[in-house]
């Protein structure tokens, strides 16, 4: 079974994650079908952050109890043949946020596409956050060119491993350096089309099998979003939330 949780982020913060995600971070480890999953945190948006994965240490192993190993890619010198070890004996692949676009280099140079999408065949849950969710979509929306010059910068559409359809925007009801995020996805969909996801903060979309989904949320109000193109206008309509799984073509249609 291919199982993938693409969670947007935000909401009360302990260390660098989430206190209040409770309910996703347990339907993530529970889509492993063991009780205690082993988590490879990967922080390749962040550059590696000591931080980062210090805070994922604390979240996922002091606090939940679950076996953590991070993945450096770009701090450690690792081969390929090490890469895919890593990759494809654990149970969860969790990717952490930051700069999408120089990720996505990055994995293509080193191979970890193509590792990530044989993970995926094998079975194992892929999760992430911000960065690590829009990776395992078509595209995402994303402010990656804010962390090259913070002044002067746009959102742009990054490409990601195509393992799911869609381009995916994170953080739907946030904003990033005082720009809304809602109002320059919407405006990205009608200069574009395309089919987009967009989730609010403390929400997260479950695909398995690439035949069925479901919303999951840890904060009251939150969403997530389809956003495409109808006659010349953008519609954003929110999703059913259901504690089933619904087939997917609920989630890409258009009224």
């Amino acid at each position: 079974m291919r199982k993938i949780v693409a969670v947007s982020g935000g909401g009360k913060r302990k260390s660098g994650f989430s206190i209040d995600a409770g309910k996703i971070d347990e339907e993530i480890a529970k889509l492993s079908g063991k009780k205690n999953p082993k988590f490879l945190f990967v922080p390749t948006a962040s550059s590696d952050s000591e931080s980062y994965a210090e805070d994922f240490k604390v979240r996922f192993g002091k606090d939940l109890g679950f076996r953590v190993e991070i993945l450096s890619l770009i701090k450690e010198k690792i081969s390929k043949k090490e890469i895919e070890e890593k990759i494809l004996n654990t149970d969860i692949v969790y990717v952490g946020g930051g700069n999408t676009l120089k990720m996505m280099k990055i994995w293509r140079k080193l191979g970890v596409d193509k590792t990530l999408a044989k993970a995926y065949g094998n079975g194992i849950v892929l999760a992430g956050a911000s960065a690590g969710a829009i990776c395992w979509f078509d595209s995402g929306h994303s402010n990656s060119l804010a962390y090259y010059d913070p002044e002067k910068w746009k959102f742009i559409n990054v490409r990601g491993l195509g393992l799911a359809k869609g381009i995916f925007c994170p953080h739907y009801d946030g904003e990033t350096h005082g720009v809304a995020r809602k109002k320059h996805f919407q405006e990205m969909i009608k200069k574009i089309g395309g089919f987009g996801i967009a989730v609010d903060d403390g929400c997260a979309i479950e695909i398995i099998d690439g035949k069925y989904f479901k919303v999951i949320t840890s904060k009251p109000g939150a969403g997530a979003y389809r956003v495409y193109k109808k006659q010349g206008s953008v519609v954003s309509e929110k999703i059913e939330q259901s504690k089933d799984l619904l087939p997917i073509g609920e989630l890409y249609k258009r009224s």
